[in-house]
């Protein structure tokens, strides 16, 4: 009789382990929906309601001023005006691809770099390229 129960406790044992085991194996998205179309990066640091010590995440990007386009050099996605809204694609359409021209890198602790469109487009406006470029330009291919 002695034996059964040893059995059935180390049995118990063992399932009890294993469970927790995986229960400790979750795993989440690096994105989260909101509720449109468009995805936004989760950050990682600490929350936002303790302090960050100095630590912001980076989005770098390029900036086409010919057609107010911010391409996300880490997530490979384009951002682009369509009307008065932003649109955010993995490609672009076939009007704004043939007009990309010169364009500008930056870093931004967002992932919405739309949202300082008028400074961006006001700091750099379309065909104003000086003869000595600084070295934050660059040629699209």
């Amino acid at each position: 009789m002695n034996h059964i129960c040893l059995k059935i406790l180390i049995s118990g044992l063992i399932i009890f382990s294993i469970s927790t085991l995986f229960a400790g194996c979750a795993t989440i998205s690096g994105r989260v929906s909101t509720g449109s179309n468009d995805q936004v990066a989760v950050k990682n640091g600490p929350p936002a309601h303790a302090p960050a010590h100095g630590y912001r995440a980076k989005y770098q990007y390029r900036y086409y001023p010919a057609c107010s386009v911010y391409f996300d050099i880490g997530r490979k996605v384009y951002f682009y005006l369509e009307g008065e809204h932003w649109r955010i694609a993995a490609g672009l359409p076939n009007s704004l691809r043939v007009e990309l021209g010169d364009y500008v890198v930056f870093e931004m602790d967002t992932d919405r770099p739309y949202l300082d469109y008028k400074n961006h487009r006001q700091k750099y406006p379309p065909g104003q390229l000086k003869k000595n470029k600084p070295a934050k330009w660059g040629k699209s291919k």
